[in-house]
């Protein structure tokens, strides 16, 4: 079997990079599969993450990054020159790889992927939910253009996704929202580890983790744990991840919670971070899946979540493997994380069926759903030859 991934680049630390190298390294070293990796951006920058030997990558060098920063005006020619580039240079790739299934990370090339003349069958992988998965708001166009240019743009995004063969989605919740689609399939993003080291769930520490942006909604969290903190002041709440820091701790310091309330740098060895906790808290406003709530229950930590689209429904049996919070409820996400502080017993039995009952992540078994998939779309094309 031989597949091609599109990505833009690889040399950066984020979660679809991370489970796009997962899978790749798993489908190469345990399926033997050919795996290719297309790239348009990062020339001369080594992966992030650690690529199987037997992967190739292939550089367009169509640099995008180039226009960051450009005003609308400027860079408007500048990237339909690009997309021109890139379209010619992929359809070269492809011809040359031959892949039986190319997959697109609904990135740039989604909009041509279906006009490749290589033959391969078109898959499409989205890593955010549908409603998040393009912002338009922040964009600089008046309202009544931005109304325009998205509704046009989600017409033509429709149209590409139902010539692709199948478009694998991260979560139940979000395949709903699809209702334009008949192809769509959910396959979950896998675990990155299992540790043999878990939780006793006896340490008075709470964790969350993610990058300080309001999509993780930290500034959520930190009046929640106010209240906790109220109660329960023997009790610590670490938060591990960089960005907005500032804004965050100033949240913090105005609160009065500073000492049971800690910014953590980002670490290399978060495992650690999540057997030395006894609960997990996620207060996004968004997710496309929620790997930290299955890394966190992979270690034996029962996880405190708002029902954010999408994941957090799909991941936790409420009240068995962790407690679900109404999204945005501040006050209910502190009433259950002081429930599980109260109740140790309770805590620690749930910390036991969320390590049982995440195991249906673990690659191996997200891994034979890719395997099954790409197998009932191409052997029947073999047979028929």
């Amino acid at each position: 079997m031989k597949i091609a991934y599109c990505i833009p680049a690889l040399y950066y630390p984020s979660g679809m990079e991370r489970v796009l190298t997962l899978k790749a390294n798993y489908f190469a070293e345990v399926f033997g599969y050919e795996i290719h990796i297309i790239l348009t951006d990062g020339k001369g920058k080594k992966p992030y993450y650690e690529l199987h030997p037997s992967i190739t990558l292939h550089q367009l060098d169509i640099d995008y990054d180039e226009l960051n920063g450009m005003s609308f005006y400027k860079k408007l020619p500048k990237y339909i020159a690009k997309q021109g580039r890139f379209k010619k240079k992929l359809n070269e790739c492809l011809h040359q790889i031959r892949p039986d299934i190319t997959i697109s990370l609904l990135r740039r090339d989604i909009n041509f992927i279906n006009r490749m003349t290589d033959g391969s069958t078109k898959l499409g992988e989205i890593h955010f939910n549908k409603s998040n998965y393009r912002d338009f708001s922040n964009s600089r166009l008046p309202a009544f253009l931005r109304t325009i240019v998205s509704n046009y743009w989600r017409e033509q995004l429709y149209r590409q996704l139902r010539q692709l063969k199948r478009f694998i989605v991260l979560s139940h919740e979000d395949a709903q929202e699809w209702t334009e689609l008949d192809n769509v399939e959910v396959i979950h993003n896998p675990l990155p580890f299992f540790p043999d080291q878990i939780s006793d769930n006896s340490h008075k520490q709470v964790i969350a983790v993610g990058r300080y942006v309001p999509q993780k909604g930290f500034d959520r969290l930190i009046p929640a744990w106010q209240l906790v903190a109220g109660k329960h002041p023997d009790w610590i709440l670490r938060i591990y991840g960089d960005g907005m820091r500032e804004q965050l701790q100033q949240q913090i310091d105005s609160l009065g919670i500073t000492a049971s309330c800690i910014l953590e740098p980002t670490v290399s060895n978060i495992v650690d971070k999540y057997c030395e906790s006894s609960i997990f808290a996620l207060s996004s406003r968004f997710e496309g899946f929620g790997m930290v709530i299955i890394e966190a229950m992979a270690c034996g930590v029962p996880p405190v979540s708002f029902t954010c689209p999408c994941g957090p429904r799909d991941i936790i049996s409420d009240g068995k493997d962790g407690l679900l919070v109404e999204d945005g409820n501040i006050e209910q996400l502190a009433e259950k994380i002081s429930y599980l502080i109260e109740n140790e017993d309770i805590r620690k039995k749930m910390g036991q069926q969320a390590r049982m009952d995440v195991q249906r992540f673990r690659i191996e078994n997200i891994a034979e759903q890719w395997k099954q998939l790409f197998e009932s779309l191409i052997i029947p094309v073999n047979e028929n030859k």
